[in-house]
């Protein structure tokens, strides 16, 4: 599936320097309406934007996150509500937006209709973990094509190659590389899996590789970018959004410190 979304939402290819850097921020934080002032913020230094669609039983992430997702449910974010903040600034976004969630409050929605809202806001493509590839073969794939979205599938360490290829056959956009079997923002998380890189790399993907969890730094970014095409913060991102009453300058110059 190759999405024919509109320019300003496309990747670059793989072999393309300078490596992507992938912001990841959970809706509804710190504060409901801070969504718009968040995106541009990432937008001044990123190359792509993850927002986490709330969620009140996130089981991949740790607790940071969690935190975060409890807080925006507190706030009152729900998907409609993001997807009216998107549209309200859609003419300022410039770069990707991805979606990242859980497949329960999507179903809900109805999956036809978030596809079609995904379009009319700007966003490109759609990231959810727990949607078996089976079931997105089956039922989902078509929607996601008519309405031009991409849909990257996760691997981890533990992925055999021929399933890697399989997942990335089925993927568009990127791959999400793991970094090891954990939670996001687990302190174990073994971010530079030589081994695992190193395979990926050798195998002849469709798609770029961007490797998540456990990213904190440039000198993180750098390790795991080495023989992949990017790297996906979140939990440290999250963390200044959660601990800094006044977080625009700290978050501004986070991102900017990550590829400077």
């Amino acid at each position: 599936m190759k999405s024919t979304h509109q320019d300003n939402t496309q990747l670059p290819a793989s072999n393309i320097q300078p490596k992507l850097l992938n912001i990841y921020f959970t809706a509804g934080i710190p504060q409901l309406e801070d969504t718009a002032d968040i995106i541009k913020t990432i937008q001044d230094a990123a190359d792509m934007i993850e927002i986490g669609m709330p969620y009140s039983d996130p089981v991949a992430d740790g607790p940071v996150i969690s935190q975060a997702h409890e807080l925006a449910l507190k706030n009152g974010m729900n998907i409609e509500k993001l997807f009216s903040q998107l549209k309200s600034i859609k003419e300022e976004i410039k770069i990707p937006v991805i979606l990242m969630g859980y497949i329960n409050p999507v179903l809900s929605f109805g999956f036809e209709k978030f596809c079609r809202e995904c379009a009319e806001s700007v966003v490109s493509g759609l990231i959810i973990p727990d949607l078996p590839p089976i079931e997105f073969e089956k039922n989902y794939q078509e929607i996601l094509e008519k309405y031009h979205l991409n849909f990257t599938f996760l691997v981890t360490p533990e992925t055999s190659d021929e399933r890697i290829l399989y997942l990335d056959s089925l993927s568009s956009g990127f791959l999400y590389a793991v970094s090891s079997s954990s939670t996001t923002g687990n302190d174990n998380t073994v971010l530079k899996n030589e081994e695992y890189l190193s395979r990926l790399a050798s195998l002849p993907l469709q798609n770029p590789v961007l490797v998540g969890f456990g990213i904190k730094s440039k000198e993180d970014f750098e390790n795991v970018t080495e023989k992949a095409d990017g790297g996906i913060i979140g939990t440290a991102f999250v963390n200044i959004l959660l601990q800094n009453r006044d977080w625009k300058d700290k978050a501004q110059s986070f991102i900017k410190s990550i590829k400077n």
